[in-house]
């Protein structure tokens, strides 16, 4: 296939739990609803929806199922039939359900080049039409879910990936958010000979190392030449040569946990998020959905003394220090689902349900009249530098592609176990970009 993915930036808008009884389909225009969907009444033949989704554990489980069963309580003619799973594990069962042609009515999706490839395999509806509405209320958020100008999923969570940490396990090392790398080497330099791990890291997990690569590559690039790299699978700059110099360098540094290389990234206790939560480890570099993750951790009960800064500056690199690397996850429906399907992802992201979701922090949500809605401060403070941040380049093996985006973060995960030389990084990637 010749086709180069060009969808590598995502575009940033502008910009109580669920109700105990779901009123009906509300008027069009008010966000709440959508009168474009597909079927819009209560009546109809008896259909079923399977929705996978990976809220797994409480609050946002619960949270979901309540809100299928608002659904459904005002659709009688709808079934959800709700599997909640973690992260990879979804990741992985949805990849092996469109090959075998039995996918689910509602999954997540993560945009960029993933997304061109399901489009192109016939596998994911176009909403553009009967999502029209809501489509209008999300504003640009949506650009990282289209695909020549059609819309496939309405994103209902859009944030960035940043450095959380144990605010007391700072101030008591008297250490203060690094502005630059210089900076952030000194805390980790304190951090160890005081005896405290710096950073967990979920390495087996592959993609949590890799983000350590893309924010390099960031640092060190323009906009104009990583973006349109990634569109064009061209690494050729030295930027990206440097930015894979910096991961090494960064690695040799030893600022992970111990056994790193076998950690998972959220789940359980021994997990990168779960020593984060243990205060066993300092900080933790993750999107923007860990203070969930570590809830569902911690008995429900969210974690203390959390806080959050940016990946630091490099001095000398051509990046935008306030840029971000980011994405989000969308809803959409599958090419065979019925029309009961966008009823129920337009009812998602309507403004009950994407202020309840932000009210239980379960990430950032994309409807205008949510966004007020997120309680944490913490999280607060992130969505407002998501919102400033001059762009937001979509996580690297996302905005590739599965086959070029694997390839890249297998290259950097070698790279942290000390398999490999940081330029790999760049020719795997561009032996697998040869083959699309």
């Amino acid at each position: 296939m010749a086709i180069k993915r060009g969808m590598s930036v995502v575009a940033l808008l502008g910009s109580a739990a669920l109700l105990a009884a779901c009123s009906g389909t509300a008027d069009a225009g008010d966000g709440s609803s959508d009168s474009g969907s597909a079927s819009g009444s209560a009546g109809g033949d008896q259909v079923t929806l399977t929705w996978w989704h990976n809220s797994n554990t409480d609050p946002g489980m619960q949270y979901y199922q309540d809100v299928a069963d608002a659904f459904t309580a005002d659709h009688p003619n709808v079934t959800i039939e709700v599997e909640a799973m973690q992260h990879e594990d979804m990741v992985t069962q949805l990849e092996a359900a469109f090959q075998s042609g039995n996918a689910p009515d509602v999954y997540m999706e993560r945009g960029g080049g993933e997304l061109r490839d399901h489009v192109e395999a016939g596998l994911t509806m176009d909403i553009s039409d009967t999502a029209a509405d809501t489509i209008t209320t999300l504003g640009g958020s949506v650009a990282g879910w289209q695909v020549d100008g059609k819309t496939y999923a309405l994103p209902f969570s859009v944030g960035v990936v940043g450095f959380w940490y144990n605010t007391k396990i700072w101030s008591d090392n008297g250490l203060e958010p690094p502005a630059t790398w210089d900076e952030f080497y000194t805390d980790i330099d304190t951090l160890k000979a005081n005896g405290i791990a710096p950073l967990s890291v979920g390495a087996a997990d592959g993609w949590p190392a890799a983000h350590y690569y893309y924010y390099f590559a960031l640092r060190e690039c323009s906009q104009q030449t990583l973006t349109d790299g990634l569109a064009s699978y061209d690494f050729s700059d030295d930027c990206f040569l440097r930015a894979a110099d910096d991961l090494k360098a960064f690695v040799d540094s030893e600022p992970f946990n111990d056994g790193y290389l076998a950690t998972v990234a959220q789940a359980g206790a021994t997990s990168a998020s779960g020593l984060l939560v243990n205060g066993q480890v300092s900080a933790e570099m993750q999107g923007h959905w860990e203070p969930g993750v570590m809830q569902g951790l911690n008995d429900g009960t969210p974690m203390e003394n959390l806080g959050w800064f940016p990946f630091p500056a490099i001095d000398g690199g051509e990046g935008d220090p306030g840029a971000a690397i980011g994405g989000g996850d969308a809803w959409a429906c599958s090419a065979d689902a019925p029309p009961e399907c966008v009823d129920f992802i337009t009812y998602l992201l309507s403004d009950d349900v994407q202020t309840g979701f932000a009210e239980l922090d379960m990430g950032l949500p994309t409807n205008p009249a949510a966004t007020g809605a997120v309680s944490d401060p913490t999280l607060a403070s992130l969505l407002a530098f998501r919102d400033a941040a001059p762009y937001v380049q979509l996580y690297f093996d996302t905005a590739l592609g599965t086959n070029v985006g694997n390839a890249m973060n297998a290259a950097i995960v070698n790279v942290f176990a000390g398999q490999a030389a940081p330029d790999t990084i760049i020719t795997e990637s561009e032996k697998a970009a040869e083959l699309e």
